[in-house]
């Protein structure tokens, strides 16, 4: 009975290893800056942490089928500047000399379906041409990243509030509104991770992309249309990138080309750090979530305590190889 109750205690220990972190994380903080715990700290360490997690939803479900996604952070960038040009300059016909003003949420629909369309030639690279994962996203890495710059010739888009007049007001809603006291952005964070969890864990979808993960040639004789499948999940991560991008210029009033540099390592660790498996077939949308309040609480922190940027890189460097170590002991002992 002794060795039953020990190995229940290990295996939940093992599985809420991340949740501990979390816990521990918080305790030392708060220890060292009165002030982490505040009110006004919360609020914007949790809008922080909505942007971490919902590119953590994109990409757990790319890394769930056995892929990876370096170009979240240049479609964070590209779709802030398509939204901040078109509301700043509009869309320039020259050859009618006409310039056309949209309204903010027709803007949110065309950056977002930028960010998938860049999702669907990801997903088209990986299945059609067989290019690796790590390569395609790549490429599309340096073609957003360069887009966005081309798009202003690498200058910012400022005072993206819009005019009555052309009828394209309300984009700072998006990144600085509220709804009962919550930051809309947190408010996307719990929709989109919702939206995921069911999808994930209710649906035929959700199967698929485990099957995938966990042994591509066994589900593609199983039926599965493998190649859909994994190009979908470019497609939601493109999206998930999309509407992180729209977040932030909105928070900013402004759009800057090199927005959202590095994102794809928050968006990794934050997967793997729930116990996410790079190999694909393991791991949950709510275990990005917990990793990306690991992120979060990690970077704030240190910020309030007044660590070096520097070392902070380096800290956060060893944080995911910690990570991805137990991950990797635990499934060997799972064999």
């Amino acid at each position: 009975m002794n060795k039953i109750n020990a190995f229940t205690v290990k295996s939940y220990l093992d599985k809420g290893k991340t949740i501990i972190a979390l816990i521990l994380l918080v305790i030392v903080f708060s220890i060292l800056s009165p002030n982490f715990l505040s009110g006004s700290n919360l609020i914007i360490m949790s809008k922080h942490v909505a942007q971490t997690a919902i590119l953590s939803v994109g990409m757990t479900f790319v890394v769930l089928t056995g892929g990876i996604d370096l170009s979240v952070g240049a479609i964070c960038g590209l779709s802030g500047m398509i939204a901040g040009g078109l509301i700043y300059e509009g869309l320039v016909f020259n050859f009618l000399g006409i310039t056309v003003y949209f309204s903010v949420p027709v803007i949110i629909l065309i950056s977002i379906l930028m960010g998938m369309i860049v999702g669907l030639v990801n997903g088209i690279l990986v299945t059609k041409f067989k290019v690796p994962a790590f390569i395609a996203t790549l490429g599309t890495m340096f073609i957003c990243r360069g887009s966005a710059m081309l798009r202003s010739n690498g200058k910012t888009f400022p005072n993206l509030i819009g005019k009555e007049e052309l009828g394209n007001t309300g984009f700072p809603i998006l990144g600085a509104g509220t709804i009962l006291g919550i930051p809309i952005s947190i408010w996307i964070m719990i929709l989109l991770v919702g939206i995921a969890v069911y999808a994930s864990t209710k649906t035929p979808f959700g199967r698929y992309v485990y099957a995938v993960g966990g042994n591509e040639n066994a589900a593609r004789l199983s039926g599965i249309k493998v190649n859909k499948v994994v190009t979908i999940v470019y497609i939601i991560s493109g999206a998930c990138a999309a509407i992180v991008g729209l977040i932030i210029s909105s928070e900013l009033v402004a759009s800057h080309p090199a927005t959202g540099e590095s994102f794809e390592m928050n968006a990794i660790a934050a997967a793997v750090l729930g116990g996410t498996s790079l190999a694909g077939g393991k791991g949950s949308i709510l275990g990005a979530l917990v990793g990306a309040f690991v992120i979060g609480v990690l970077n704030d922190g240190m910020v309030m305590v007044g660590v070096s940027s520097f070392w902070q890189t380096v800290i956060k460097g060893v944080v995911i190889i910690i990570a991805v170590i137990l991950e990797q002991m635990q499934g060997k002992k799972s064999k």
